[in-house]
């Protein structure tokens, strides 16, 4: 193209400006292309936690009471979060809560502190103590075996605890070798799949034995957040470095997705509904995969706030549970409610 001084005629800027829009609009980059993008995820209400200040860790669910539980290890408390009316009361008094499990046919609510190691069993209704086990050492994620109905916490310098809650007390130790972070379990096989980070692998244990049955060898850095899709049988595990979502087959430990995600992610799950996968960030975001053509596809990212990186699943009402700390620029801690869509 000719030029007068090194520039283009006007229009000739003008016919290229044109044809760039079209462009652009063709490519599905343009605002009509963004406003027909299917919403995945909607954000329905957000429940304030009052008082709150610090880090928040993990959550649990009481699904014929309505109530969600938040471990609010910062603030050394538990709220118990009314979910019809958003009124919370709280326990407080603990050092550092991180697990939280409720168990239906005892209307109890599981506790595990890393600060004192300790794993409590609170009276959910009333909240009031009713037992606990002394772990020794940083007591963390807690999971319930749907089989038999106990406790697995996982704790210290590299193990999983079997409690019988009857009692309470440990009935048998899986080792590990380095601490457990985001664990599985497999209702079929009596497994569990276990993310260990500082020993750089997956290791899946077998509940009933307590012996290692397999150990595979992490794909990345920082493998912490796990889930399950018991249908097809795939483990889901999100590293931190980089941030990547990798699908494993449950039996083998294949690889069959590894795909990038958010930052700083602390949850995943497996919407079995909508065949899609939620990964919930400390960077602010939850993304969305999709299974399509039996592959996994990236299919949304949805901003939150930051630091919201732990969150919960819950099919039976159909809600993602994203927990907010509180921000510095004033913002109190919450919870931001989204609701699955269509």
């Amino acid at each position: 193209m000719r030029s007068y001084n090194g520039l283009p005629p006007a229009s000739a800027t003008l016919a290229l400006f044109v044809a760039a829009l079209t462009l652009l609009s063709c490519a599905g980059f343009g605002h009509a292309a963004q406003d027909e993008a299917p919403v995945q995820l909607e954000l329905e209400r957000t429940i304030a936690l009052p008082n709150v200040a610090g880090r928040i860790d993990h959550l649990a669910v009481d699904v014929p009471h309505q109530r969600l539980f938040v471990a609010e290890l910062g603030n050394g408390s538990v709220d118990a979060v009314d979910l019809s009316s958003g009124e919370t009361r709280r326990i407080g008094g603990l050092k550092e809560p991180q697990g939280l499990a409720y168990l239906p046919d005892r209307n109890e609510l599981v506790v595990a502190s890393a600060g004192d190691g300790t794993v409590r069993f609170f009276d959910a209704g009333s909240l009031a103590l009713r037992g606990s086990v002394a772990l020794g050492d940083d007591a963390d994620n807690v999971r319930v075996d749907p089989k038999t109905g106990q406790v697995v916490v996982g704790y210290g310098a590299g193990a999983l605890a079997i409690i019988d809650p009857a009692r309470p007390t440990v009935v048998r130790t899986i080792e590990l070798g380095a601490h457990p972070e985001g664990f599985q379990i497999d209702s079929e096989g009596r497994k569990a799949f276990v993310n260990v980070p500082d020993a750089h692998k997956i290791a899946v244990g077998d509940l009933d034995s307590g012996r290692v049955l397999a150990s595979w060898r992490a794909a990345h850095v920082a493998n912490f957040p796990m889930a399950l899709d018991q249908s097809a049988g795939i483990v889901g595990i999100v590293y931190r470095i980089p941030a990547r979502l990798v699908a494993l087959e449950g039996a083998s430990g294949t690889a069959k997705a590894d795909l990038a995600t958010c930052d700083d992610a602390d949850d995943l799950f497996f919407d079995a509904k909508r065949r899609r996968i939620y990964v919930s960030c400390g960077s602010g975001a939850i993304d969305v995969f999709e299974q399509s053509g039996g592959k996994y596809v990236a299919s949304a990212h949805i901003e939150t706030r930051s630091g919201a990186r732990t969150s919960l699943f819950v099919p039976a009402l159909d809600r993602l549970f994203v927990a907010a700390r509180a921000g510095s620029s004033g913002e109190g801690a919450a919870l931001l409610v989204y609701r699955p869509a269509p």
